[in-house]
Order: structure tokens, then C-alpha cells, then sequence
């Protein structure tokens, strides 16, 4: 059963809050983009968070559909038709990180119905076909606070009746906890890292090697990451980390299940505002790395009436 929030029915800059609570765990999620506003454990911030009447300063939280990071020039080809995407990002001509992160999602059950149903809520987006993008996908992403953390799945259905070609990511930022980032250290699993040009743009693949190698915590002093990570590795629960610990050994942590297989970390030294540099760590885990529209390289083909369905996690540790 869902219910529509009325168009007249005010909220913060953020959207409407769902606010979800079990035990000592707290969520905030927003109806804009279906973006994660706050999570965290005993009070401490596990995400990054941002004000309720405050725009995402850096896509925080968000949902990235139908691709995650960025596609050059925004020009891609589809059964040899050349489509054209908005320039998102006009500083490096990109189209960045999909189409529904500034979008109003649907809470299934309305908002008032999710804030009371306290652990769980679902959002739902039909994203309308458009001349960059002319595929009929309904998105749904649902999120859980359970005893192990924060569990979130979503599911993509082609709609249309031609294969869509799609990505998708999401962009938590793992918190420092209080601290200065350069007093906390970083660990990625994953053992290849991505090159990229100067428009962030991917030009092949490499060893993760120097201070590149993020397998084992490394310090975040003086490190300005900006960085695709594949060939991940695998827990033995087929769980991938990122971990960010705090010098009093608290540990912020994403992860991801064999449903995604690419990461990109961030580190924030050149977003904009100013103010929110190096506050936090973007742990994204994608479906595919940036220019996946173009290349190929782990694009999903998404068909009349199939679904693609992902799922990954966080936690404090």
C-alpha cells in the first residue's frame, strides 16, 4: 500500500524525513533522492550527516541511478542512436552520478506510516524516459536498521520495451567520529585501483600499490583520494569493507555483497562548499566504474521486464 504525500505539504530543504530507529541505532532518510541524512550508534555518527533544512552538500547519502559517477561528455550510444545527457558536472564536461538523487522519491505507506513502522522503510521512484535517457526503470530501494547495522537493497525493473543500459552506486560518508581525518586511518579491500585522466575519467587499471594500497589501514594524513578500486576482496561471509577508524579505535564501516564488485573512496579535498572538505570518507560501493556507458565495462543490460537487484550495508564496529 503506498500513499502520496500531498504537493502542499511543506518540508525541509532535504525533503521528508523517515526516521527510523531500533535499539541504540538512529536513520534519517529523505524522500529527495532517497538519500541517508544521518545514521548512527549510540549517538555516534557512523555517516556524515547533514541538516534536515540543508541541501546534500556532496550528493551525502544518495542513491546514484541509472549509472554512478561519470560519463564523458555525457554523450553515450545505444543501438548505434548517439544519446545526450545533461552536463551535470560542466567544470570537467561530465554527466555525474545518474539521474534520481535530486528527484522526490515515494515513501511506500506515506511518511507517516514509515516513521511509525520505526526499523524499516521502502521509497520507490518511477524514473520517467527523457531524450539522454529514453528507458522506463521503477527503482525501489528499501532500508533496515537490523542487529548487524544498517541494510540497504535495491532493486531496478526495466519497464520499456528496448534493454536499458544501467549502473548504480550510492554515496555514504563514513564519519571521523569527532575526529580530524588526518588522525584516522583507511582500509579498502580491494587489490587493483583505477587510473584515471585529468577529467577523472578512467584510462585503464593498475597494482594498488603505495599509498595506493589500502588493503591494510593506512593513515589518512596528508592521503587526497579520489579513486575506483576493483578486484575486490572478499570476507568470508562474501562481504567486501571499506573501514574508516577513528584514533580511539571506533571503526565507521560500509560493505558490500557479491551483488557489486567496484568501490570509489573519497576523501572530499576538492568538493565544494569549502566547509565540508575532509569531514568525512565517500565509501561507494558501484555496480560499475565511471564511463561505464561508453566502455562497456561492467554496464548492466538491462532488458524488457528484468530487475537488477543490489545490496549492501554499514555499521560502527
Amino acid at each position: 500500500m503506498s500513499r502520496a504525500i500531498a504537493a502542499t505539504t511543506p518540508s525541509p530543504l532535504s525533503g521528508h524525513q523517515v526516521e527510523l530507529r531500533l535499539d541504540d541505532q538512529e536513520a534519517t532518510i529523505t524522500d529527495v533522492g532517497a538519500k541517508v541524512r544521518r545514521y548512527a550508534v549510540g549517538g555516534r555518527d557512523v555517516f556524515t550527516p547533514f541538516g534536515a533544512d540543508e541541501v546534500a552538500p556532496a550528493g551525502h547519502g544518495a542513491v546514484l541511478a541509472p549509472w554512478p559517477n561519470r560519463i564523458r561528455d555525457g554523450r553515450y550510444e545505444v543501438d548505434g542512436t548517439e544519446l545526450q545527457l545533461d552536463l551535470s558536472e560542466p567544470a570537467l564536461r561530465t554527466a555525474l552520478h545518474g539521474l534520481v538523487m535530486w528527484q522526490r522519491w515515494e515513501v511506500l505507506g506515506g511518511v507517516d506510516e514509515a516513521h511509525a513502522a520505526g526499523h524499516a522503510a521502502t521509497l520507490r521512484l518511477r524514473l520517467a524516459p527523457s531524450a539522454g535517457y529514453p528507458f522506463d526503470l521503477l527503482l525501489q530501494v528499501t532500508y533496515r536498521l537490523t542487529a548487524a547495522g544498517l541494510h540497504v537493497q535495491t532493486t531496478a525493473t526495466n519497464l520499456g520495451t528496448r534493454t536499458a543500459p544501467y549502473g548504480v552506486g550510492f554515496h555514504p560518508w563514513l564519519s571521523p567520529g569527532g575526529a580530524s581525518l588526518d588522525d584516522c586511518t583507511i582500509r579498502l579491500d580491494a587489490t587493483t585501483r583505477v587510473t584515471v585522466d585529468d577529467r577523472l575519467l578512467p584510462t585503464g587499471t593498475g597494482p594498488a600499490a603505495g599509498p595506493y594500497d589500502l588493503r591494510e589501514p593506512r593513515s589518512l594524513r596528508g592521503l587526497d583520494l579520489d579513486d575506483a578500486y576493483v578486484d575486490v576482496l572478499r570476507d568470508e561471509d562474501g562481504l567486501s569493507w571499506i573501514r574508516l577508524a577513528a584514533p580511539d579505535g571506533r571503526t565507521a564501516a560500509v560493505w558490500m555483497d557479491e551483488s557489486m564488485d567496484t568501490w570509489q573512496i573519497c576523501t572530499g579535498d576538492h568538493i565544494s562548499p569549502v566547509e565540508v572538505r575532509r569531514t568525512g570518507v565517500a565509501a561507494e560501493p558501484m555496480s560499475c566504474i565511471a564511463d561505464a556507458f561508453r566502455t562497456g565495462d561492467r554496464l548492466v543490460r538491462l532488458a524488457p521486464g528484468e530487475s537488477h537487484e543490489v545490496t549492501w550495508g554499514a555499521t560502527l564496529l
